[in-house]
């Protein structure tokens, strides 16, 4: 009977002893399945996938940018009086709010700039023409004469040239002969100056009408332009504009000082060594220096070489010397002090800009080519130094429209909390509510989900 009990109880902890085992069950093993081209990528270095990442997006954006310098080029009667009337408006616009101030309405303030401006220029060419018409018996008796001094020069000289080529008596007949084999060419070349009077005139009335309306409704242009832009990204582009802007316009006026104290260096010059037509060329050092570094110093040279046709070698070298007096006035002292504080260009970065400009604009180019780049550097150091903020203030400005693409986040002001601007963007100056009208409530912030209250904190 007790054997019978041991036998049971020993079965009864036997049966305890395997439930209270728990069964372990393998994990599955997982099964990765690869297909040949993950299985390339793999195998290629990560350097070299990078690189291939960065190269089809540059060559990307090159395309663009060739597509779009295409486009302007097929459009540059339209695009370069526009950009004239762009570099006009940030010389001129100082003058027209001036006269604002003064309590001169837009539309007069404008107008009188404006025609201001024209009767500044028309006076100066008047001034110029009336030096030429005055000295151009004299100056056509020297060159004559500083003709027959060179071919004088060349006929004593040991240079391979027949007898012949001095007879100036034969010079007329080869004139003669010249015109009539080239009649054809002469008509052709004569069509197409007329032609391009023609686009020039049409290209002078272009400007001139949106010289007007960048100076009377600029801020109203710049807030059509900037409604394409995401609205959280506005604030930003349009402060990112402003600076450029004012980069633009420091850059202009002191380009302007640069060139007029080139144009008076030139012209004292002149008037000490006697040259002929001085004023007019102090007028073509004034235009040629609006391209930097190298646009004073080839019109100068004109300056020699009217020096040398009309006066003589020793007087020509004089000449040349003052020139290169005053470039190094230049790029010593007034660029360095005048545009230096406008926008801070490196000498490289002009150069090159100018090379790209001459290349696909010509001479147009090269004179737009470093206000553009001014622009440019201004507005991308301003994105760059002002990124899409992650602080409150900027979560509540964006982030309802990042996180509901189809809500309205404000965007009054500055996306950056404390940006130094001080003046009103077009951005203010659009979500301004008007006189007398309730302001709208801001958004609450939206705590993030599970994070409860302090209050809630402390009664836990």
């Amino acid at each position: 009977m007790g054997g019978w009990r041991e036998a049971l109880a020993r079965q009864q902890d036997a049966q305890r002893r395997d439930d209270a085992v728990v069964p372990v069950i393998a994990a599955p093993t997982e099964l990765v399945v690869s297909s040949p081209t993950e299985d390339i990528d793999r195998a290629v270095p990560p350097g070299l996938r990078l690189a291939a990442a960065w190269a089809w997006r540059v060559i990307l954006v090159a395309v663009m940018l060739y597509g779009l310098s295409r486009v302007l080029g097929y459009l540059s009667e339209v695009v370069i009086p526009v950009a004239v009337a762009i570099l006009l408006a940030a010389m001129l616009s100082p003058v027209a709010a001036r006269l604002r101030r003064w309590g001169l309405h837009r539309g007069p303030a404008t107008a009188v700039t404006v025609l201001g401006g024209i009767a500044l220029i028309l006076g100066a060419l008047t001034l110029i023409g009336t030096q030429i018409g005055s000295q151009a018996g004299e100056l056509s008796d020297n060159v004559v004469t500083g003709f027959d001094n060179l071919l004088t020069t060349l006929e004593n000289s040991n240079l391979p040239l027949s007898s012949g080529f001095f007879d100036t008596s034969q010079w007329g007949d080869r004139i003669q002969t010249f015109l009539a084999d080239s009649q054809s060419t002469i008509a052709t070349y004569a069509a197409e100056i007329g032609a391009q009077v023609g686009h020039f005139l049409a290209g002078l009335a272009i400007a001139l009408f949106s010289l007007f309306y960048f100076l009377y409704d600029g801020r109203g242009i710049f807030t059509f332009l900037l409604s394409f832009f995401p609205r959280e990204s506005r604030a930003r582009v349009d402060h990112a504009a402003s600076n450029g802007w004012r980069a633009l316009s420091g850059y202009v006026r002191a380009t302007i000082l640069v060139a007029l104290s080139d144009a008076v260096g030139v012209l004292v010059a002149a008037l000490i060594i006697g040259v002929p037509v001085a004023p007019a060329l102090a007028a073509l050092v004034f235009i040629g220096a609006f391209v930097p570094l190298v646009g004073a110093f080839v019109s100068g040279f004109v300056a020699v070489l009217v020096a040398l046709v009309a006066l003589g070698w020793v007087q020509a070298l004089f000449m040349l010397g003052a020139i290169i007096l005053v470039m190094q006035l230049e790029g010593h002292i007034l660029q360095p002090f005048l545009l230096g504080r406008a926008v801070k260009l490196h000498p490289l970065a002009v150069l090159l800009a100018i090379a790209v400009g001459i290349i696909v604009g010509g001479i147009v180019g090269a004179l737009l080519a470093v206000p553009l780049l001014a622009f440019v550097k201004s507005f991308i150091q301003y994105l760059h130094g002002h990124p899409i903020p992650v602080t409150d203030e900027g979560r509540r400005r964006l982030g309802p429209r990042r996180e509901r693409p189809g809500a309205d986040a404000p965007a009054v002001g500055a996306a950056v909390p404390g940006d130094p601007a001080a003046a009103p963007t077009a951005v203010d100056e659009e979500a301004a509510p008007a006189a007398g009208a309730a302001p709208e409530p801001e958004p609450a912030l939206t705590p993030p989900a599970g994070a409860g209250t302090d209050g809630d904190r402390s009664g836990s």
